[in-house]
């Protein structure tokens, strides 16, 4: 789940340089619970694309209770959005153990709510399930609360960028969709989201979904000891280029572990941010590439960002770990 600008409320901002070289302010406040494109909905058809048919809020039902008994972080009580924490996310053997079962857990998580995104299934039916899902193994789900976000999980579907909130708007035939989960287990958070295909999507729509996730595992192939993070961005920017899309560069990956979101901030285009990755680190990669803009627009419910022009973007996220002999997907995708 990718950092994020919410509206105009930002808390931080990082100074970082465009390809060409140019300075550019990237503003970053917190990652609102959870990961841009062309004019039209190039090859997405008058029935699923176009102004006409173009995304819409739905009917957004109460957040669902967690037990008393399960653990929270600390910011479920206050709802409130906490800080970008400034230190990296090093674990010892112990904590490397705790954060394989959380992104093991939510990769699990993931994997059940992808085998609901078929047409007629509204995306709140898709919250229910996770939610009591990741609520009966004893966690919580790492977005409900977080910055007032209400639900516990995002959905993000077709023009939506991320932070999409379920609501009561059913999924339809040819539609593409983020599942964005996050669990806090045993106090260590997993944070892993992917694209869906519901029914028959166009070969442009699949041509995006896929090339997205060649990016994330294109970035993930430099990661080891000693690698600077700004390689991440060259790497993605290099697949994107290749199959002519383009880079959101609002929302960012991240440090995760026992809080949220922390350093390093992961930049998915080129930049020359200092950093190296070390071992025993937890953090993100989640590539966002869109077929046009790359601006976004937030909703008035402050939260879902979707392109500015209306058309189709696609994300991918693993929480990784570095290791002695390179990195770990912590969360898995199933074979």
């Amino acid at each position: 789940m990718e950092r994020f600008q919410r509206g105009l409320r930002l808390q931080r901002s990082v100074r970082v340089k465009c390809t060409v070289g140019k300075p550019a302010d990237l503003w970053i406040q917190a990652k609102r619970g959870f990961s841009e494109l062309m004019s039209r909905k190039k090859g997405f058809g008058e029935n699923n694309g176009g102004k006409n048919n173009r995304l819409q809020p739905g009917t957004i039902s109460p957040p669902l209770p967690v037990p008393a008994h399960i653990q929270r972080p600390p910011y479920a009580a206050s709802k409130e959005n906490p800080p970008w924490d400034d230190n990296y996310q090093v674990h010892g053997k112990q904590g490397i153990e705790k954060m394989r079962n959380s992104g093991k857990f939510a990769a699990e998580v993931l994997e059940m709510a992808g085998k609901m995104a078929k047409p007629g299934v509204t995306t709140d039916a898709i919250d229910k399930a996770v939610h009591q899902m990741i609520v009966e193994r004893g966690a919580y789900p790492s977005p409900l609360g977080y910055g007032g976000f209400p639900k516990s999980v995002c959905t993000s579907i077709n023009e939506c960028i991320c932070h999409g909130i379920p609501d009561s708007r059913e999924l339809r035939d040819g539609d593409i969709v983020n599942v964005d989960v996050t669990v806090f287990l045993d106090g260590y958070h997993g944070d892993t989201s992917r694209m869906f295909l519901v029914g028959d999507v166009t070969p442009e729509a699949k041509r995006l979904c896929e090339a997205t996730k060649e990016s994330l595992d294109a970035s993930i192939a430099i990661c080891a000891p000693g690698v600077p993070f700004n390689m991440i961005g060259h790497t993605i920017q290099k697949v994107a280029n290749s199959h002519r899309l383009n880079v959101v560069r609002t929302f960012v990956g991240h440090g995760v572990g026992q809080v949220f979101h922390s350093e390093p901030v992961v930049l998915h285009y080129p930049n020359q941010e200092p950093g190296k990755m070390q071992v025993g680190q937890t953090f993100t990669i989640e590539p966002m590439l869109t077929l046009g803009s790359v601006k976004p627009k937030i909703w008035n419910d402050n939260w879902t960002a979707v392109t500015a022009d209306g058309s189709l973007s696609a994300q991918w996220e693993h929480t990784l770990l570095i290791t002695e002999g390179g990195v770990e997907i912590l969360t898995p995708y199933p074979k």
